[in-house]
This record gives C-alpha cells, structure tokens and sequence, in this order.
C-alpha cells in the first residue's frame, strides 16, 4: 500500500467518509467484512463478555467516536442510565439521529441486535428500546482537544468505551498519548475504560476511499495508560488470520481491553 503523503485526520473525514457504505462494507452482518476473518464477531463477544453480566454499571456511559454505528454499547446500554454517542464527522452523527428517531432509511442494525441478543438471552426488540431511550445525547467529538466535547463540558462518566477512534485520528503517537489523556478526563476516579482497537494498521478503505491509521503495538497502548495511572485489567488480542489477502485493511490484530482509572 503506497504511504500517505499526508495523515487524514477528523476534517478529511467530513468530506471524504461514507457513513452508509462504511455499514454496508463492515457491518451488515456479525461476522463483519469477508476479509477481515470474524473481525467483529470477536468485537461483539468481547463486549458481551464485558457487560452482559451487569458487574460493570452506573449513571453514564459515554462512547468516544461512534462513527455511524451503535454496536459498540449493544451489551451496555441496559446497564447505565445515561448513554451519549459522539462523533467528529456530521454525517456519522446524522445516521445515528436517524436511527434513533425511526426515520424513514434509517440504517439497519437487525442484525447487530439479533447477534448480541443471541449472545446475552435476550429481545431484540426489547434491547433497541432500551437503547434508544438510554442514549440522551449525540454530539460532535474532537478527541484531538484537551476536552474532546469542547464547548461542552459533560458530567465525570462510569465508563468510557472507545472503538477504532483514537488510531483514525490521531497522527502520531505524541498526539495519541495526548488525545487518550484528554479522554480519560470524561471518567470519574475509578471509572472504567474499555478500548477496541488496532494494532500494527497503516490503512484501511471505504469502498475506494483510503483513510490513513496510526501504527500501533500492545506495549505503546500499555504504555500510554500506565502512564496516566490506569491499571489494565485485561487485554485481549485477535490477530489477522489472512493478512495477505485483506483487501481493506492491514492490520495485525485487533485488540479489546479494560482498565480501570485510579481512584483518588
């Protein structure tokens, strides 16, 4: 994959990203894009593994750079009063105001419900309510600025989750570190983070388009959160089965963990 001249960071994204063909390409099914092997199935069962059991729960949660999607807080919605979906992009957020309000073309999350309802014993129909009354706001996010939601300043979280953001956009590893600092301000002392992310990716595409993605390894993520104090509570890592022949992307694993922020 020829190198990017340079890093397409959140203002590329507003003219460039394809909310619904990013759904149809890597969503319309648990399994996820053909070529990425069980990428979010993996995804999936490790946010079950994580919620379902309602160890972790509490006033609010809030999902750093939701891109279109709901998925990544299926498993927590029931457990926290309060849910708030962010993202950089405007059409990212337009989809998600869409599906929340029912409205006509709406994207399709059956299945993506069906799979965790599976999971976890539960209704479809049931869950998508309980989603849809929890998340009380959706909002433009920055996660390159010392508080992402600038100018609004959002109440200390329970729990932050986070999922292939922070990777897409920050440029190198210094704004990185800066980036996870900043989020890990929205938590409360003792508050938990849960990350979804890539390591070792320097690309992946939306239909034709190329978006670039900081090359990560588990010891620079491990690196970061000691730093500021969180303690890993665990790690867990898919590596890419047929990297070879993945077509949209270029990553050497994907990785889930928790950490929990120290109490003061």
């Amino acid at each position: 994959m020829s190198e990017f001249t340079t890093f397409t960071e959140g203002e590329f994204y507003e003219g460039h990203f394809d909310s619904r063909a990013y759904v149809k390409n890597f969503y319309s099914c648990p399994s996820g894009h053909a070529d990425e092997k069980n990428f979010l199935t993996f995804v999936l069962r490790c946010l079950s593994r994580v919620f379902s059991a309602g160890e972790h729960k509490g006033k609010r949660l809030i999902d750093v750079g939701s891109g279109p999607s709901i998925h990544s807080v299926l498993s927590a919605c029931e457990h926290y009063d309060e849910i708030v979906l962010s993202d950089f992009a405007n059409n990212n957020r337009r989809e998600i105001e869409k599906w929340l309000k029912n409205q006509e073309g709406s994207l399709d999350w059956k299945p993506m419900l069906q799979y965790v309802c599976e999971l976890e014993g539960k209704s479809p129909s049931d869950l998508e309510a309980t989603l849809k009354q929890r998340v009380k706001k959706v909002l433009k996010c920055d996660v390159r600025l010392d508080n992402p939601f600038d100018p609004h300043t959002l109440e200390p979280a329970d729990c932050v989750i986070t999922s292939l953001c922070l990777e897409a956009a920050c440029k190198d590893f210094q704004t990185y570190c800066r980036s996870l600092h900043g989020l890990t301000k929205l938590l409360r002392p003792g508050g938990l983070l849960v990350m979804i992310g890539v390591l070792g990716e320097s690309f992946y595409k939306v239909d034709e388009q190329l978006f670039s993605c900081l090359g990560l390894s588990q010891d620079n993520i491990k690196e970061a959160l000691s730093g500021l104090g969180f303690s890993i509570q665990e790690f867990n890592i898919l590596p890419a089965e047929d990297r070879e022949n993945n077509s949209v992307s270029d990553f050497e694993a994907v990785f889930q963990l928790v950490a929990r922020k120290p109490s003061e």
